[in-house]
């Protein structure tokens, strides 16, 4: 079967280029505004793909961008919109939490939310890195670009990604005057209101300021008391001050403020609930549900106890012309981000993993460059970066319905208060030489050491087991350094059509086992190592309206931080659940990924976006699998790396006799089977399945009104998102669920 789908891919990437090369309509890329009478679509230039303004025709990093218009076009209104967009990636709300994200790209990303884990994919806002998977969930209210680079990035940017990076820029306020107002309603209660204002002063000063108020009513409903869940409701704010010294020095203050005040994120137990009977035996508590979700969920939480999040901070970027060959910038951040969330893991009305998490999270990062152009043949970038991020955290589990004793039960409480302590330093060097006509060089080394701390304390409280005050503390400290290289060819065939191959090694911090409960489980894991080797080949027809972007790519992938759940001594009269964290695995990936676009005539936007990847474990280390030859299959299959993913989208504007603009528009996004779980439950798997859309917009002949329908889901599919695993405690697997089929209307005015 791997076999037939490489076979596809193959024809399928081929066939593309052949009607490339015989076609002699083109489009850029996806991020065209698109008009009526349009015949080709603008060059599309990224900035953050090698620092500094280029063609995404001609950077050798396979990356996908979308402007404000094509996020509209997606329907993307906060960041996990893009999922289905970009090849090889995955893109959701993560695992019960309203506010996280949970992103993989080649099969690489955070298989576990807890803070004690990187992210594997770097997320950034203005060149800023943020540092947790909390809080990144980000609501796209003043965006102006969005760039997804796949593969290890670790030369140029802030902090090491061995998945890639997701990279923000927003409104500037000198490039973006004027401003907006825009009003959304739609199904499930939803209301939206956005707003954009900036105004320049001289010719030295600007500012903008930016907001945004979200709402929507909850589309998982607790049947017993009606209340609604997985609900929205946003605010947030962003002041930019922009200032400029001539034409050698520019900088950018910036304030950005969100809060969430959200219910409950539920999902649906997709395995049987049980409590353990301390006399012998267990008691079955639940089966799961057959048929089709109805989003209808248990929770044995009280309607007031919900998921709340404060997120707020500030940077300042300079940037000073030394010399004509010469530049000097520097990204000065600090964030604080808090969260106070209640999580239903096993999502019924028993206690059985029922959690409350608040995070108080503090980030300092600073990062210099200094850039070097001779305006011929040879660009370098010379950085140093720092960041220094406290994480206290204070939790609570809840399980009065795990343990009993005959008919009587059991209360359980523990507390944990830890402290984690990040600091990373880094150095980097990339250098670009074209060192012969059409031929280009480029070569890059960072160094990284990354030192934390982590403190833990945990208490027991039952009314029959007695009380532990603390019934463990403990503190542990490491440090992990790293050399990752990066290395490109590249040629470039004609003035429209360039090719490359590329090495990049890609590293991602250890840690330790933030669910330690005894001594035998306080443990350190080592660092995440990746190698990828690709080539690519980005073309575009001489008429500017065809364009396509094809990467194939080979990855070895060392030391998968992989968060297990076993039981300990399942014979003791009390059973002893842990959650250790192994340096597994070892993994083989290897994909080719397709963007294309195509303007036919004069109004009619076709894209399509391929991906194809095998992601195969060639080692996994597992204690439990030696133990019970009954989990061989454990491990079969990597989760969030589905064999292919595929989308194609199409509009058409019809250009009105008042010289308005009305435009239709649709897409239909493929996603194979996803495992959603490190260890291979049946239950967390999701099928292969398809999603639609469809939108009509109309724009006023002076570009000033604007109005907006559009449906997301058009078929109503019932489809699996996010997992949580426990199995260890009441056999929990919970499931979380994409949005139903929503519709929605809006209408903006531009000033």
């Amino acid at each position: 079967m791997k076999r037939n789908h490489l076979s596809l891919a193959i024809g399928l990437t081929l066939s593309l280029v052949a009607l490339q090369a015989q076609a002699q309509e083109a489009v850029d890329g996806q991020e065209g505004e698109g008009q009526a009478t349009a015949t080709t679509l603008d060059t599309i230039e990224v900035t953050t793909a090698r620092r500094r303004a280029e063609s995404i025709d001609e950077v050798p990093v396979a990356v996908s961008a979308f402007g404000e218009s094509a996020l509209r076009d997606l329907q993307a209104t906060n960041i996990d919109g893009l999922q289905g967009a970009v090849p090889n990636m995955n893109i959701v709300q993560g695992r019960g939490s309203s506010n996280s994200v949970n992103v993989f790209i080649r099969g690489i990303g955070q298989p576990d939310a807890l803070q004690t884990f990187d992210p594997g994919v770097g997320m950034y806002v203005d060149d800023v890195y943020y540092s947790r998977i909390n809080g990144a969930l980000f609501s796209l209210f003043d965006v102006n670009r969005v760039e997804v680079l796949r593969g290890p990035q670790g030369t140029l940017y802030g902090k090491n990604s061995t998945g890639g990076a997701v990279k923000i820029s927003t409104r500037d306020p000198f490039e973006d005057q004027g401003g907006a107002v825009e009003l959304t309603v739609g199904d499930y209660g939803r209301l939206e209101g956005r707003a954009y204002v900036s105004g320049q002063f001289g010719d030295s000063v600007a500012m903008s300021l930016a907001a945004a108020k979200i709402s929507r009513d909850g589309y998982v409903t607790d049947p017993p008391t009606g209340k609604d869940y997985n609900d929205e409701d946003t605010a947030a704010a962003r002041f930019k001050l922009g200032f400029r010294a001539g034409d050698d020095f520019t900088g950018t203050f910036s304030l950005d403020y969100t809060r969430q005040d959200n219910a409950l994120t539920l999902g649906r137990p997709v395995a049987p609930l049980y409590s353990v009977n301390l006399a012998g035996g267990i008691v079955l508590l639940s089966l799961p549900e057959t048929g089709e979700y109805d989003f209808r969920t248990r929770t044995s939480f009280a309607p007031d106890q919900g998921q709340d999040m404060t997120h707020k901070g500030a940077a300042l970027n300079l940037q000073w012309q030394l010399s004509d060959a010469w530049t000097a910038k520097s990204i000065t951040a600090w964030r604080k981000l808090d969260t106070a969330s209640f999580i239903d893991i096993d999502a019924s009305e028993f206690e059985l993993g029922d959690v409350f998490v608040g995070v108080d999270q503090r980030q300092l990062s600073q990062e210099l460059q200094l850039q070097y152009d001779n305006g011929d043949n040879l660009r370098a970038i010379f950085g140093l970066y720092y960041m220094d991020e406290q994480v206290p955290s204070h939790q609570e589990a809840y399980a009065d319905d795990f343990l009993v004793w005959g008919a009587t039960p059991i209360s359980f409480l523990r507390t944990i208060d830890d402290d984690l302590s990040n600091k990373s330093v880094a150095g980097f060097v990339h250098v670009d030489w074209d060192f012969a006509p059409t031929w280009t060089l480029a070569a890059g080394l960072r160094y990284t050491k990354d030192s934390k701390d982590y403190y833990r304390t945990t208490s027991t409280f039952s009314d029959v087991l007695g009380n532990a005050d603390p019934a463990l503390a403990f503190s542990i400290s490491d440090s992990w350094t790293a050399l990752t290289p990066s290395l490109s060819l590249q040629k470039a065939f004609s003035d429209n059509m360039m090719g490359y191959v590329s090495a990049n090694r890609g590293y991602k911090a250890g840690g330790f086992n933030g669910r330690a409960n005894a001594a035998t489980e306080i443990s350190a894991f080592e660092p995440e190592y990746v190698w990828t080797y690709e080539a690519g080949l980005k073309m575009r027809s001489g008429d500017g309206r065809l364009s396509g972007r094809i990467a194939a790519f080979h990855s070895q992938y060392k030391d998968f931080q992989a968060r297990v759940s076993e039981v300990i001594n399942p014979n003791d009269p009390i059973p002893n659940f842990a959650f250790p964290v192994l340096n597994a695995a070892e993994l083989a990936i290897d994909g080719i990924e397709f963007e294309g676009v195509a303007r036919l005539g004069e109004g009619t936007l076709l894209s399509a976006q391929l991906g194809w990847m095998n992601a195969r474990y060639e080692e996994f280390i597992d204690p439990r699998v030696a133990v019970n030859p009954a989990l061989a299959n454990l491990h079969d299959n990597v989760p969030f790396s589905p064999d292919f993913t595929a989308r194609i989208a199409l509009q058409h504007g019809f250009e009105l006799a008042n010289g308005s603009l009305l435009t239709i528009g649709g897409d239909v996004s493929y996603r194979d089977e996803t495992w959603l779980s490190v260890d291979n439950a049946p239950g967390l798997r999701q099928g292969a399945y398809t999603v639609a859309g469809l939108f009509g917009g109309w724009d006023s002949a002076d570009g000033r009104w604007q109005g907006r329908l559009g449906v997301r889901n058009l078929t109503d599919e019932v489809y699996k998102t996010d997992g949580q695993e426990f199995s260890s405690i009441g056999g929990i697997q919970t499931v979380y669920y994409g949005a139903p089929r929503n519709y929605y209307a809006s209408i903006r005015y531009n000033f």
